[in-house]
């Protein structure tokens, strides 16, 4: 019988103790075709990382084609996903920001003549419900191109920073966050700090970048870790042609110089673009090149391009656009544009603008998020859209792609920290915005018309919120840090440092760094401008917010009623049988929420007579009855001695014959109908039920005649009997 020979793992392993947990670097045990691969774990929370590049150049290509993939499995966390076909289809919307959020700071430390295509697939396999998978991804990613022997000039590391009570938290579990005033991840290399990406309660500037400096410093142990393991496991480094083409370069030089200088000095953005193509073109033909060289001269022109405007910009402080480093473009505020919406904001800086809508729902508008975590409910969304129009070009319309996705999540941790609670305002906020123009930071232009939409939508915003972009140009030790830039100054420029908040302080920050050198000084110079050219911008928003805070006509109007969360399913019924008659008698909607200390219900509608009845319906069910008090309400059934009358939700009591009025009634009918509306009043209590009467009262205006007149003195502990079935269950027993 024939023995199966073992496989020898060449197996690496690294620990170290992170943040209070133990973080682990592993290889050469899964995916050993893959150029690199390693299995990170951090607390249960695990990630394998796999990358992979061609192994030839392509010719003619002048880009650096990079994909990098977060995808997280349900069986991570022992859960089946949701849906009828119980399998991972789409990325949600999470796994795209963190996809993006991993390519940043990779992409930049590639070797620039590296241009192979190059996959990093990095999938969450196991989930510990506690530690976020992005951290461990991102390092996981680091480390798989560090020992891939890829052209990739790291490892980087990264590390999620909270803050509460006056304390930096490093990587914060999910239960920490729920508490913290700062959710930063920030990543980086050993010398400077590659991207940032946060939200915040209103921090000031000292406390953003001292986060940012707390997490470089702290990531320094992990980088450290990913170079430890490289030593023992690492492949041989691959081959990069790096072909001199300086010849080439000057010949371009000489024939682009003039022409472009003159092009970029075009304010209007379409027709400097024009005339950028057709100095180009002139300077290709100028330069009568080979067939050869004409592979290589596009490339080599973007180059030129960058050097010559960069250069322009660091020698005389003076922008594509005429202005210095330090002013931001005209701005034009506008609300209630749109003539049916419930909010909506048109906002134009320079050659950016905004169309900002607000649509408010309720419970029902909810979005239901179903990941790895768990399923979750989102009461506050906001979609920003990039139309091929916005910057004159033709294109396909079709699903957002990750640009849209990351550029909507900025705007959405910009504004979310200013909101009100879902107790003070019970309405589900959707903010869109349609980019119309673009020529830089239409991302911040999402935040002010978002934030100027909302407050006219009528939601109590805590206070208006407003962003900036900012751009940096660096040779050496020279620098400009640049307010509101363009977007030409972001494509040639090192840095695209954005920052939003209100006069208070910043909500969301997020950098990226295309060269290796950011210092904390040039972050700090960055920050402080930032908050100038914000509060310039709030100051040109509130020219235009002039409302009174009230909710817009259109919207829909909430009523909300707190109740006993035993009361909750007296409202909603058997199968839901109570509150689908509320809806349908009323025409409001109506959703209950439950919440720790109580339940909340919530009646939209644009009648108010509608959102009344509702109102009124649901006070009857969950209301206890007061003895003296006067209802109104259906009889429900005529009886020989009686009514039954059905005066408060679902409770039935009962008007004698005798108390029909101050005439003798000899049959009930003569007088009363089933469904007939009566006002009556609560007299009394016998054996726990309910004794009304009629004739104390004026049944056209529902006045009492006779306050004097209860069997049980007023304030009398009362208690509230159920469905009315019951009361004619007890009335057959006394007649048997």
């Amino acid at each position: 019988m024939s023995k199966t020979a073992k496989i020898n793992f060449e197996i690496t392993k690294k620990t170290i103790n992170w943040g209070g947990q133990p973080l682990t670097i592993e290889s050469g045990r899964i995916a050993r075709q893959a150029d690199g691969c390693v299995l990170v774990t951090y607390g249960d929370t695990q990630v394998l990382a796999a990358v992979v590049g061609a192994k030839e150049d392509k010719p003619g290509q002048d880009f650096f084609p990079l994909t990098v993939t977060y995808q997280e499995r349900f069986y991570a966390a022992g859960r089946m996903p949701g849906g009828f076909f119980k399998r991972e289809s789409r990325p949600t919307e999470y796994e795209t920001l963190t996809s993006r959020l991993i390519d940043r700071p990779l992409r930049p430390m590639f070797h620039a003549d590296y241009q192979r295509e190059t996959n990093v697939v990095c999938t969450v396999v196991s989930h510990d419900q506690e530690n976020q998978g992005d951290i461990i991804a991102l390092i996981a990613a680091s480390a798989a191109l560090t020992i891939s022997g890829m052209p990739f000039m790291g490892p980087i590391a990264g590390a999620r920073v909270g803050y509460k009570d006056g304390e930096y938290l490093l990587n914060p579990t999910f239960t920490e966050l729920e508490d913290s005033q700062l959710d930063l991840v920030v990543a980086g290399t050993q010398s400077s700090v590659l991207m940032v990406e946060s939200e915040a309660q209103q921090l000031s500037e000292e406390i953003m970048l001292g986060a940012v400096n707390y997490g470089h410093k702290e990531m320094q142990a992990v980088i450290n870790l990913i170079i430890d393991f490289a030593e023992n496991c690492a492949k041989e480094a691959w081959e990069i042609a790096s072909p001199d083409h300086s010849e080439l370069k000057e010949k371009l030089r000489k024939a682009l110089a003039t022409d472009l200088s003159k092009a970029y000095a075009i304010k209007e953005k379409q027709l400097r673009v024009t005339a950028i193509k057709a100095a180009k073109e002139a300077a290709i033909a100028k330069a009568e090149l080979t067939e050869e060289e004409l592979l290589v001269a596009k490339p080599l022109l973007k180059k030129l391009e960058a050097e010559i405007v960069r250069g322009d910009i660091l020698k005389n402080k003076t922008r594509i656009d005429g202005r210095d480093p330090f002013t931001v473009r005209p701005i034009e505020c506008e609300v209630d544009v749109l003539r049916k919406t419930h909010g909506s904001a048109l906002f134009t800086r320079g050659e950016t603008q905004a169309l900002a809508v607000t649509t408010l729902g309720t419970g029902q508008d909810e979005q239901v998020v179903d990941a790895v975590v768990g399923e979750s409910k989102e009461h506050f969304l906001l979609h920003y859209n990039f139309p091929a129009y916005s910057v004159g070009e033709v294109g396909r319309m079709g699903a957002p792609g990750r640009r849209e996705i990351g550029h909507g999540k900025l705007a959405y941790r910009a504004l979310r920290p200013l909101l009100p609670t879902k107790a003070d305002f019970p309405y589900t906020i959707r903010v869109v915005s349609e980019i119309t123009e673009s020529n830089g930071s239409s991302s911040m232009a999402s935040v002010c018309g978002g934030s100027m939409s909302m407050m006219n939508a009528g939601v109590p915003l805590k206070a208006p919120v407003a962003g900036i972009a900012m751009g940096l140009i660096k040779e050496g030790k020279d620098f400009v840090v640049l307010s509101d830039i363009m977007g030409d100054e972001d494509h040639l420029g090192d840095m695209d440092f954005k920052v939003a908040g209100t006069e208070a302080g910043v909500t969301a920050l997020q950098m990226d760094i295309k060269i290796n050198g950011i210092t904390a000084e040039i972050m700090e110079i960055a920050l402080d401008q930032a908050k100038t050219g914000r509060l310039h911008i709030l100051g040109e928003m509130s020219k235009a917010i002039t409302g009174s805070g009230e909710l817009n006509a259109n919207a829909p109007r909430i009523t909300t009623i707190k109740i006993d969360k035993e009361k909750i399913g007296s409202i909603i019924g058997p199968a839901g049988k109570v509150i689908k008659d509320i809806v349908a008698k009323s025409g409001a909607k109506v959703d209950i929420e439950e919440l720790p200390d109580c339940g909340l219900v919530k009646i939209a509608s644009n009648d108010p007579e509608a959102s009344a009845i509702a109102e009124r319906m649901v006070r009857d069910i969950v209301a206890v009855a007061e003895v003296g008090k006067v209802y109104r309400g259906p009889i429900a059934k005529i009886m020989d001695f009686g009514a039954f009358v059905t005066f408060m939700g679902a409770t039935d009591g009962l008007v004698h014959i005798s108390e029909i009025n101050n005439e003798r009634v000899e049959n009930v009918t003569d007088v009363l109908k089933e469904g007939q509306e009566v006002y009556v009043k609560l007299v009394g209590l016998e054996r726990g039920k309910f004794k009304l009467s009629m004739r104390v009262v004026n049944q056209e205006t529902g006045e009492d005649l006779d306050p004097e007149n209860t069997e049980f003195p007023a304030g009398a502990e009362s208690s509230d009997r159920g469905p009315r079935r019951d009361n004619r269950r007890d009335d057959k027993r006394k007649r048997a």
